[in-house]
C-alpha cells in the first residue's frame, strides 16, 4: 500500500531510505524548534507585548507550536504532494516580522499580514499564477538556482558549526574560526561528523549521514558530561565563549517528556494592521513577505527537484501545483498559529542525499515534529555541530550539477553566476534568484533575443526591482 500511494519503487527508492531520508531531514532542522522562540519569542511588539500577550517571554509556548505547525504541514506535503520537501517556520521571515512588522503593531497584528500574506499567494497558486511563473524560467537558470542554494546551505553548516564566523571588524566580513583559529572541541565533533560521513559515503554504506549525526551526537553528549563546556553564549549572563557549543549544548536533560501547550493558535488580527499604519506601508509589508516566500520556495522546490532526480528535461516537477499549494497554505497557518510564515526547507536536501525520493520522508519527518511537542527537552541534545556536516556534504552534491551550465552562453552564463554566488554572500535566496531574474532579462534584451523572455519573467524581474528599490521606494512614499 505505501509503494503503491507514494510510488516508492517506481521512483527507484525503498522503504528504508525513505524513513532514514526524513529521520536525516527532521535532525538537520530540528534547531527551529528551539531557534524560533529566541527570534519571535523574545522580540516585543509596539505595545512592549511578548508573543502571547504576556509581560514576559514564554519560550515553551512558541517552541510547542512551532513544532505543531511544522509537524502537521510537513506530513501534508508528504501526503498530498509526494514530495521529499519539510515545511517549518522560515528563518529571515521570522526575524522580519519580529523586528520589522510587529515593532509598529501589535503581535496579532502583525500575524494577521502574515495570514493574508498566505492567502494571497494561495490564490496564485489556485489561479495558476505561481506555477505559471515556476516555468517560465530557463531550465539552466533553474540549475543556477539549485547550484547556488547548495552553497548557501554549506555555508550555513560552516557558519552553524563555528568553522566560519564573523569577524565583527575589519575589511573580511568573516574568517576561519575565533579569529583564524580553530578553537574548541565543537569544532572537533563538527570535524569528526564530516570525516565520518565522507567515509561512509566514499564506502557507500546505506545511512551513511544518518550514522554520522548519531555517532557526532553521542560523542557530542560524552565531552560536554566530562568537560561541561557550556553554550558559546549565555543568555542570562550576557558571556561570550568561544569554544562553547552552539545552539544546543549536548548534555542529558533533567526530564524528556513534557507537556504542550498550542494556546498560540488563533491569535491574529487580519487588518487590524490598518489601525496603526497607513495602508501603502501595510502593502510594502505584505509585498516583501510575498516575494520572499514566493521566489524562496521556488528555489528549494527546483535544488530538491534536481538533487533527486525527479525533474524532468524541462525543468518541471511532477505534482508541482500540488507542492505549491501546501507550501502557500503553510504560510497562511504560520500566521494562524501566531508563529510567522511557515515555508519549505533546503535542509530536506540532507534526507534526499540520504535516499529519500517521495513523501513517505516527509511525513517520517512531520511524525518527528509532532512527537517532539511532548519530547522537546530530548532534541536538544542534538548540537549544530553534529548536525551541520550534513548541509555541506549535500551542498558539494548539488554543486555538481553545475556542469549543466551553458558557461558560452552569456544570457545564461552571468545570471547563473550572479545566482549562485549572491545565495550564500547575501545570505538570501530570493536576492540571488532575482539578480539572476533581472541579469537575464537584460543580456537577452542587449543581445536583441527579448522575444526568448517569458512575459512572465519580464514581470518578476519588474517586482524584483521594485524589491531591491524598496529602500528609496519607502523613503519616497514617507
Amino acid at each position: 500500500m505505501l509503494d503503491t500511494y507514494f510510488k516508492i519503487s517506481e521512483r527507484g527508492s525503498t522503504v528504508g531510505r525513505e524513513v532514514r531520508g526524513g529521520l536525516v531531514t527532521f535532525f538537520t532542522m530540528a534547531y527551529i524548534v528551539a531557534l524560533n522562540p529566541l527570534i519571535i519569542g523574545l522580540a516585543k511588539d509596539a505595545d512592549g507585548k511578548f508573543l502571547g500577550g504576556g509581560d514576559a517571554p514564554n519560550l515553551a509556548l512558541v517552541a510547542a507550536m512551532t513544532a505543531l505547525m511544522a509537524g502537521i504541514l510537513t506530513i501534508l506535503m508528504g501526503v498530498v504532494g509526494n514530495y521529499p520537501l519539510a515545511l517549518a517556520t522560515g528563518l529571515g521571515l521570522n526575524t522580519f516580522v519580529a523586528v520589522g512588522i510587529a515593532s509598529k503593531m501589535t503581535w496579532a497584528d502583525a500575524m494577521g499580514l502574515v495570514v493574508l500574506e498566505g492567502l494571497i499567494i494561495t490564490v496564485l497558486v489556485l489561479t495558476g499564477f505561481r506555477t505559471a511563473v515556476f516555468k517560465a524560467v530557463p531550465a539552466q537558470l533553474k540549475v543556477a538556482i539549485s547550484v547556488g542554494i547548495g552553497l548557501f546551505i554549506a555555508l550555513i553548516g560552516l557558519v552553524d558549526a563555528g568553522f566560519v564566523r564573523k569577524t565583527g571588524s575589519g575589511p573580511v566580513p568573516v574568517t576561519l574560526g575565533d579569529g583564524g583559529t580553530l578553537v574548541g572541541w565543537p569544532i572537533l565533533v563538527f570535524a569528526l561528523g564530516l570525516f565520518l560521513t565522507i567515509g561512509l559515503m566514499i564506502k557507500k554504506v546505506k545511512g551513511a549521514i544518518l550514522i554520522g549525526i548519531v555517532a557526532s551526537t553521542i560523542v557530542a553528549v560524552i565531552i560536554e558530561t566530562s568537560l561541561k563546556i557550556g553554550p558559546n553564549f549565555d543568555g542570562a549572563t550576557g558571556k561570550v565563549n568561544p569554544k562553547g557549543w552552539g545552539l544546543n549544548v549536548p548534555a542529558m536533560p533533567d526530564k524528556i517528556v513534557g507537556t504542550p501547550d498550542f494556546g498560540l493558535f488563533g491569535h491574529f488580527n487580519l487588518f487590524g494592521s490598518l489601525d496603526r499604519v497607513p495602508l501603502i506601508t501595510v502593502i510594502l509589508l505584505v509585498f516583501t513577505l510575498l516575494l520572499s516566500d514566493f521566489f524562496d520556495t521556488v528555489g528549494t522546490v527546483t535544488a530538491i527537484g534536481h538533487e533527486s532526480g525527479l525533474i524532468d528535461k524541462n525543468g518541471d516537477i511532477p505534482n508541482n501545483d500540488r507542492i505549491l499549494l501546501i507550501d502557500s497554505i503553510a504560510a497562511a497557518a504560520g500566521g494562524a498559529g501566531s508563529i510567522s510564515s511557515n515555508t519549505s526547507y533546503i535542509e530536506s536536501a540532507a534526507g534526499v542525499g540520504e535516499g529519500a525520493r517521495t513523501g513517505l520522508a516527509s511525513v517520517v519527518t512531520g511524525i518527528c515534529f509532532l512527537l517532539t511537542t511532548f519530547l522537546a527537552p530530548l532534541v536538544a541534545i542534538i548540537p549544530y555541530e553534529a548536525a551541520t556536516p550534513a548541509l555541506v556534504i549535500v551542498g558539494f552534491l548539488m554543486m555538481t550539477q553545475i556542469k549543466a551550465i551553458d558557461w558560452e552562453d552569456y544570457g545564461i552564463a552571468i545570471p547563473a553566476f550572479l545566482t549562485i554566488i549572491l545565495m550564500p554572500f547575501t545570505y538570501n535566496i530570493s536576492v540571488g534568484i532575482g539578480a539572476g531574474f533581472v541579469t537575464h532579462v537584460v543580456i537577452r534584451v542587449i543581445q536583441g533575443r527579448r522575444k526568448e523572455v517569458h512575459p512572465l519573467l519580464l514581470l518578476v524581474s519588474g517586482l524584483f526591482m521594485i524589491y531591491f528599490l524598496s529602500s528609496p521606494i519607502n523613503n519616497w512614499v514617507g
